[in-house]
């Protein structure tokens, strides 16, 4: 591990059990099909906030944290105190990588996993939200 990560970082992968990342680095040369960018879940960012959006007196617009989830209007973090964070994308200026602790989105077997039995959970939910709909009186059509 490289020792020039922000001491908040050297935590944070220290709470994940993560001593090396050198597997899990941007690929940026080379050709275009091997090129491996961009922000991953679990990744250790530094998010600026537009100072217009916050109290600067009251408020950091340094948000330090781990990557959660990200959302068409928002990103979500686990900051370095350990508080969850939904940060709407509009006041967002900048992020910075501070380093990934995931391989690439289509090497990650654990996530491809996940997301398989996510989907699969989320269609036994909608059966069930169907089944129960028809089995009511509230799936009257009029018309």
């Amino acid at each position: 591990m490289t020792p020039d990560y922000p001491d908040w970082a050297m935590v944070e992968l220290d709470k994940m059990g993560i001593t090396d990342v050198s597997d899990f680095q941007d690929i940026l040369y080379g050709p275009i099909a091997d090129r491996k960018a961009g922000l991953r879940r679990d990744d250790l960012v530094e998010i600026l906030l537009d100072a217009r959006s916050i109290n600067l007196l009251e408020i950091d617009p340094w948000i330090r944290g781990r990557l959660i989830s990200s959302h068409k209007s928002s990103l979500e973090i686990i900051d370095s105190e350990g508080r969850f964070r939904a940060l709407a994308r509009e006041v967002i200026v900048e992020i910075r990588l501070i380093t990934h602790t995931r391989p690439p989105y289509i090497d990650d077997e654990e996530l491809m996993t996940f997301e398989r039995s996510e989907a699969r959970r989320r269609n036994e939910i909608q059966e069930q939200v169907e089944k129960r709909a028809s089995n009511s009186h509230e799936n009257h059509q009029w018309g």
